[in-house]
């Protein structure tokens, strides 16, 4: 899908509750705030507080019968008669005794309280009082900080899905999904019949174990499903365990690796555990990749958290009894990167390849999703199932929310066709843009587009063009969608060559128009290059080279498996590699140069029909361009522009 990219500048879930504060831990701080507030501050539960200058009335007056200093700026007094009507003047409590703060300035108290009344009690009290208030005073901050920490923040590092805070480190976090709820089965999953054909002996072995037991057949302890992201890889394993009618355990690879190396392999165990506790039963590992990667790989050691949780899995898996029903399930869309014991025989050893789904699989899919949907009388599901080729289930779910996200906002009752081709505009060109272009930027995206336009409809074996546009959407001011007449796995040369010439249109449209490239056609240079490098390195279209295959960078560094060089030919291959790679792109520029220069008029009349309309269809402009055109190659434009079929 080229597109004219916008040139460089020159030079959702639910919302969790927070941590709930348990009540033993709330009585406990609350005891403890008590006691260290009696310990810490005992004149507090001396009696009531006097002034200072009260005090030395009192003492002069010789009503004190004892004196007690607690500390350099606290003392406690008692009265010789609590009826005393002293007691009411100063307003001290009914056990006689008060408390006051002496000022720093009263540094031989003692002995002026001797003089006032000598037969005055005067003792010291060094109790904890006197050091252990400063010493809180200041270890307060660290206090406030830890209880921060232990209240609030270290139950917030717990896995979401509860348990408390040591022992859920130890305990596998699966999720078990009961038969009773959510039950899904295969009927349920549209398309994938050959996936739902392999795994039905699955279903079988966990229905009925004895009758595989009975002649000696095992079936495999561990499936793997293999496809790329929004094939219904999960969707497809809950079927499984809903056709069998057993409990069914998920997992995310990565919910096993924690910070502290044993947690993994001891969250396996018990995942393990409670499996053959609860056999028959289902196992799914999601994104398996993630735990089970090459062990020793890159520079470093094999003792780390991840490889000792592989390790673990591997040990449990082999510790199966045969009369032990419990199968593990697993998903990946990178099996190149999985470690080759994981796949070995007795583990993993049958694998589910999951592709996108066929045409037929896709109006199936689309009729799952917009079964809930009232759809509009033009709405024709197998022409859009036909059009979004490579388009996973994911994707077809996604295409069908957004349709109805659209038709919502405008308020209609029903979605229409042209709800979905505005979905299908946004999910796979983008958002639009609100982007004003100026007058010569529009007419260059529109020449730059046209000239995809038209070396597709020149060139023979091209992919014609569905749409193509001129509104800025996502990062590209413009775009020519080219959708396949038919899906194929398998292509010539030729077709490869044409698809070259067909992203060089835009370049070689602004080259004839304009004198000179422009930086707009960046991505175009980018797809074009990789082709024309795959053409001649993985698939020996170079008759120079002849029929060879070169290794150019597809290990990864850090799998352990290539450290130096990720070459295998030498400085000449390279040179002539790159040579043979400049030879296709050059052939493919000037073809489309030759094209356009030949029927510019027709380039013309498409660029300036874009500046009008900013949109085309197909069909669209096939009836433009056999309106403008009488012949091509001596042959009636009729019978080489054969009329679209209606879809």
């Amino acid at each position: 899908m080229p597109a004219r990219q916008t040139p460089p500048p020159a030079g959702p879930k639910s919302k969790r509750p927070g941590p709930v504060m348990p009540n033993s831990w709330i009585w406990l701080v609350i005891l403890a705030t008590v006691v260290v507030a009696m310990v810490v501050f005992p004149p507090l539960g001396s009696g009531s507080t006097i002034a200072y200058s009260d005090f030395r009335a009192l003492a002069k007056s010789g009503k004190l019968s004892k004196v007690t200093f607690t500390g350099n700026d606290t003392l406690i007094g008692e009265l010789k008669d609590p009826n005393d009507k002293a007691r009411e003047d100063y307003k001290i409590s009914r056990s006689g005794k008060f408390n006051t703060l002496l000022p720093p300035s009263e540094k031989n108290l003692a002995d002026e309280l001797r003089k006032d009344d000598p037969n005055l009690k005067i003792a010291r009290e060094e109790g904890p009082g006197t050091w252990i208030g400063p010493l809180f005073m200041m270890l307060l901050p660290t206090i406030v900080v830890l209880g921060i920490i232990f209240l609030f923040l270290l139950p917030r590092f717990r896995d979401p899905l509860g348990g408390g805070i040591l022992n859920n480190y130890i305990k596998s976090p699966a999720r078990r999904y009961d038969r009773s709820k959510m039950r899904i089965t295969f009927d349920d999953v549209a398309d994938m019949q050959n996936a739902k054909r392999e795994l039905r002996e699955v279903v079988e072995f966990l229905k009925s174990p004895e009758k595989f037991q009975r002649l000696g057949a095992v079936v495999p302890k561990g499936v793997l499903l293999v496809g790329p992201p929004g094939t219904g890889k999960t969707l497809l394993s809950r079927a499984v365990a809903g056709e069998a009618g057993v409990p069914f355990y998920s997992i995310n690879g990565s919910e096993f690796i924690q910070m502290f190396v044993g947690v993994g392999a001891s969250r396996v165990r018990d995942l393990f555990k409670t499996a053959k506790e609860n056999a028959p039963c289902l196992i799914f590992i999601d994104e398996i990749d993630a735990v089970g990667r090459m062990r020793g790989a890159g520079v470093g050691g094999g003792s780390d958290e991840r490889e000792q949780t592989l390790n673990q899995i591997l040990s449990e898996m082999d510790g199966f009894q045969p009369t032990e029903t419990v199968i593990v399930i697993a998903a990946t869309n990178r099996p190149d990167v999985l470690d080759p014991a994981l796949l070995r025989p007795g583990r993993f050893d049958r694998h589910v390849t999951i592709d996108r789904p066929t045409w037929q699989g896709r109006l199936e899919i689309l009729k799952v999703h917009t079964r809930n949907k009232p759809l509009g009388d033009n709405v024709n599901l197998e022409m859009i199932a036909r059009r979004m080729i490579g388009m996973t289930g994911a994707d077809l779910r996604n295409l069908a929310n957004e349709a109805a996200l659209l038709a919502t906002t405008e308020g209609k009752n029903k979605l229409d066709l042209s709800d979905f081709e505005r979905a299908a505009d946004r999910v796979l060109i983008g958002p639009r843009r609100e982007e004003m272009l100026s007058v010569d930027e529009k007419k260059h995206t529109a020449y730059h587009e046209a000239g995809h336009t038209l070396v597709t409809w020149l060139e023979p074996g091209s992919d014609r063009p569905l749409k193509v546009s001129i509104i800025p959407r996502g990062q590209a001011l413009g775009v020519t969608w080219f959708i396949p007449e038919e899906e194929r796995y398998d292509r010539g040369q030729d077709y490869f060559k044409s698809r070259l010439i067909a992203t060089m249109g835009g370049r070689a449209a602004d080259r004839l128009m304009f004198g000179q490239p422009y930086a707009g056609h960046e991505n175009d240079l980018k797809q074009a290059t990789k082709l024309a490098r795959y053409m001649v390195t993985h698939w020996g279209m170079s008759e120079r080279l002849g029929p060879m295959s070169f290794r150019i960078g597809e290990e990864h560094v850090f799998l352990g498996k290539e450290i130096q060089e990720q070459r295998d030919f030498s400085e000449g291959t390279a040179r002539i590699i790159d040579e043979e790679v400049q030879k296709l792109l050059r052939e493919a520029d000037a073809r489309a140069f030759e094209l356009l220069e030949k029927n510019r008029t027709d380039l013309e009349l498409v660029a300036e029909t874009l500046l009008q309309r900013e949109e085309l269809q197909r069909e669209e402009i096939d009836e433009l361009l056999k309106r403008n055109r009488n012949v091509r190659d001596g042959k009636p434009v009729d019978e080489v522009f054969a009329p679209v079929a209606p879809e």
